[in-house]
Formats: structure tokens, C-alpha cells, sequence
């Protein structure tokens, strides 16, 4: 299993290097750095121009591959990833924006995929019942209803709350009070109840994705000889289905949940704007906005190492439902 996994991490981190550097090259095709010096009165002089332009490593004048080569060089060697178009020293953004992001990403995929999958099989086990109608409804709605949608529904949601309360029962923008004077377990409290919106607008959507991909498996499975084997041996049909044809139906949920990451990370981009969270979704949307190369170069490595991750941790998950794979 230890070359199996190791042979699937080089090829993960080939794939991000490619990733990130078409992401830079096509980001310095596309972008125009030098308009963010434009119409200012008086102009500036082009030479000063063109020496802010190569400070910031974003000058389009100079050789595209010599400019990767820095910036690359710079994140590989020194975890440097240089300077926004306006001077902004990147990494003093990175650390918190990431987290912001982090706090949906990773909350918003657990619960989707734990409550999406057990959905799944309920809907497998009672299949055409009013259950299984229920789940199916629920799924295609949300499946069909794009994330930003489904974000502008409950903010709307949160305000009408907050009107007929009287008071503000659900936070619906930031990810916490500005200069709340309160101790460490009511700063969590509050984090907590600002994260509870955003991440619903993702997990609602990821539920409906993996309920019915679950369903589907559930089913390819429920009538294998496998399970007629194992009940003749004994065991009854629910613990049949639980022992071995849950574990067969989740192998290819494992692949599916690590790739489905790449979808949640741009779903996220929609709900950070709307929501008014600060994360890596909202500084690429700025980026791209204010013709920043670098920041785009680094979020998209930000989001290609994540789906890195994932996909390992699922390859992992994998290796241990499918013992074919350890041998």
C-alpha cells in the first residue's frame, strides 16, 4: 500500500506544478498590471513604471518564463509568494485568508459528504418509499440550484429571521463581531454562529450530490452474490448490507469525494462574496479585478494543494476499503 500511495502523491504533485504554472502563464497573458498605473494625474513616468512593475515581479516587459522562474523559486525555496500589484506583501494576507477558507472548505465537504452518504443509503434501503421520494426531491432541487442561489436564499432567510426577532438571531455577513469585548469561549461562539449560514450554503448542495451517487452504489450493490453469500452464511440482511455492501458501494464515493473538492473550492468563491468572509474565493475574484498575477498564481497553488490533499486522503480511504490495493 506504501508504493501505491507514494506513486499517487508524485503524480498529485506533478499535477500541481502544472496546475500552478499554467495558472501564471495564463494569468500573465490575460492581466495587465500596467493598468492599475493608468489615468492617474499627473501620470507617472514610464521608466518609474516599468521599475515598480519588475519590483513586484509583474512587469510584462520582461521575459514571461524568467518572471515564473522567480516567483516559482521564490515560493519553493524562501515559502516567498511576492508582492500584490500595488506593493502588498502577499503572505501577510495568505495565513488568514487560507483559514477563512478552510473553515468552510473543510466543514462545509465533512458534513456534505458524512450526512450525503448516509442519505444515500437510506434512500438505497428504502428505495420507492416515502423516504427515498423525500431524499430524491430534496436532491434534485439542490443539485439544480447553483450555490450562489441557494446563499442569496438564506441570507434573505437570515434577515427575515432577524426582522420578526427583533434582533439579530443569525449573522448572515463576516466571519465574526468587529471589536466584540468578549472571553475566548465567546469569540468561539460567535465564530460559530457567523459560520453557520456559509457553510450550510455549501454542505445544502454537497448532501444532494453524494446522496444520490450514494443511492446509485447502493443499489449496483444490494443484490450482488456477495451479500446472498454472506446472509446464507447467517447474517441477517441489514447487518449484511452495513458489513460488506456499505464498505464495497463507498470505494468509488472515495475518488468522487476527493475531485468534488475542486467544484466546492469555485462554490465557495460565490459564497465568500455574498456572505462577506475575507477568504482565498474573494482575493481571487479581487485579483483577477485588479490585474494582480501573483495573488491569482497563489491561490490557484492554494486551491491545487488542497484538492492534493484531498485526493490523497482519499486514495488512503481507498487502499483501506479495497484490500486489493495494499497487496
Amino acid at each position: 500500500m506504501g508504493r501505491f500511495l507514494l506513486k499517487r502523491l508524485v503524480n498529485y504533485l506533478v499535477l500541481v506544478v502544472v496546475a500552478t504554472t499554467l495558472a501564471y502563464i495564463v494569468a500573465s497573458l490575460a492581466l495587465n498590471p500596467r493598468s492599475a498605473y493608468e489615468g492617474r494625474n499627473p501620470p507617472p513616468p514610464a521608466a518609474v513604471v516599468d521599475q515598480q512593475l519588475t519590483a513586484y515581479g509583474v512587469n510584462d516587459k520582461d521575459p514571461l518564463l524568467g518572471r515564473y522562474a522567480d516567483w516559482i523559486g521564490g515560493v519553493l525555496l524562501h515559502g516567498d509568494f511576492g508582492k500584490t500589484v500595488t506593493g502588498g506583501d502577499i503572505n501577510d494576507q495568505l495565513g488568514s485568508r487560507a483559514m477563512v477558507s478552510l473553515r468552510l472548505l473543510v466543514l462545509g465537504s465533512i458534513i456534505g459528504a458524512v450526512v450525503g452518504v448516509l442519505a444515500g443509503v437510506v434512500s438505497a434501503i428504502k428505495k420507492y418509499q416515502v423516504t427515498d421520494r423525500l431524499i430524491t426531491v430534496y436532491a434534485f432541487f439542490f443539485i439544480a440550484t447553483p450555490v450562489f442561489f441557494t446563499a442569496v436564499l438564506l441570507k434573505y432567510g437570515a434577515l427575515s429571521v432577524n426582522q420578526a426577532a427583533g434582533s439579530t438571531v443569525l449573522y448572515y455577513t463576516g466571519y465574526e463581531t468587529p471589536n466584540l469585548q468578549a472571553g475566548f469561549f465567546g469569540h468561539l461562539a460567535d465564530q460559530i454562529g457567523h459560520l453557520i449560514l456559509p457553510t450550510l450554503s455549501i454542505a445544502l448542495g454537497q448532501i444532494a450530490f453524494f446522496s444520490r451517487y450514494q443511492r446509485n452504489a447502493m443499489l449496483d450493490v444490494m443484490n450482488s452474490d456477495f451479500l446472498r453469500t454472506a446472509e446464507a452464511k447467517g447474517l441477517t440482511r441489514r447487518r449484511a448490507l452495513y458489513k460488506h455492501g456499505l464498505r464495497t458501494a463507498l470505494i468509488p464515493m472515495a475518488t468522487l469525494l476527493a475531485y468534488s473538492f475542486g467544484t466546492l473550492a469555485v462554490g465557495a468563491t460565490f459564497t465568500e462574496k455574498i456572505f462577506g468572509w475575507h477568504g482565498m474565493g474573494e482575493w481571487l475574484v479581487d485579483s483577477i479585478t485588479s490585474n494582480d498575477i501573483n495573488v491569482v498564481a497563489t491561490v490557484t497553488l492554494f486551491t491545487a494543494v488542497f484538492i492534493l490533499i484531498s485526493g490523497f486522503l482519499a486514495d488512503v480511504i481507498y487502499a483501506v476499503l479495497d484490500p486489493r490495493v495494499r497487496v
